[in-house]
């Protein structure tokens, strides 16, 4: 008896959630994005799917645990686009209690190698800035703008960098590199003016992770030897990175912002 009480509350408090909390992730079909989707859904959020495409963004939205799900196109460098579709979604679906900006682009050569700045383009660069720290940039302005209307309990921001940024990278570009530093300061900042909205921002910085953007430079043969660069010894999952949004997203990270949380098994130290 006491069993089948238990789990009548925990639905209760399941329904509850499902009817105040809001998260959107951009970026979600990627193999992180799509983790921290699932994660946000099992933990009891109603989660707004966001990507480039939205068939992806919709297909993700029906198949994950829970209720209240949505799919929606966006790119993350259109920023008058992003304003008007959190505006949207906040009048459709009430307001976004979380929203994390996981969306990302590394771009290499033809044969999976990062390009020297002597030969990194102008259009690779700004490419690299619009989507990463641009397309960042334009989402906690939207989502801060919103929150100085209207004031919600334990909004958060959790941005993306990268243990590129922390290390000068060995396998991302220097454009790449530059656009995860942008957002490291941005980070910062953004805490600082959004404690006076009730806003927390945060990031996540993933080291290797076993991911579509990892296995652009890394073929699954070399895995061994990387390992061993890593003191827990292996490559990380997209469910390590998913499992650090989650907790930024929740009530046990009321004290924290202004801060990076790094996922990457010791690969780097301070």
């Amino acid at each position: 008896m006491v069993t089948n009480l238990s789990n009548l509350y925990e639905r209760h408090l399941m329904k509850e959630k499902l009817v105040t909390d809001l998260a959107l992730v951009t970026g979600a079909s990627g193999g992180i994005g799509k983790a921290v989707c699932e994660r946000l859904a099992r933990d009891g959020y109603r989660v707004v799917v966001t990507d480039l495409s939205e068939v992806a963004a919709l297909e993700l939205a029906t198949r994950l645990p829970g209720m209240g799900h949505a799919g929606y196109r966006l790119d993350v460098r259109d920023d008058s686009g992003i304003a008007s579709i959190l505006k949207n979604i906040e009048e459709q679906h009430g307001p976004i209690r979380v929203l994390v900006a996981a969306a990302g682009i590394l771009i290499l050569d033809d044969e999976g190698q990062r390009r020297p700045i002597t030969q990194i383009s102008n259009e690779e660069w700004q490419m690299t800035q619009e989507v990463n720290s641009s397309g960042t940039f334009f989402l906690l302005r939207a989502y801060l703008r919103l929150r100085v209307n209207q004031r919600i309990d334990g909004a958060r921001f959790i941005a993306f960098s990268s243990v590129a940024a922390q290390l000068g990278g060995y396998r991302s570009s220097a454009a790449y590199i530059a656009s995860k530093s942008a957002v490291l300061g941005l980070v910062k900042a953004g805490a600082r003016e959004g404690a006076e909205l009730g806003v927390l921002v945060n990031a996540v910085a993933p080291g290797l992770i076993d991911a579509p953007m990892l296995r652009l430079s890394l073929d699954p043969s070399a895995d061994s030897k990387v390992e061993k660069t890593i003191p827990q010894g292996r490559i990380g999952t997209p469910g390590d990175v998913a499992g650090a949004v989650s907790f930024l997203a929740g009530n046990d990270s009321a004290y924290t912002t202004g801060s990076v949380i790094d996922v990457n098994g010791g690969y780097r130290m301070q």
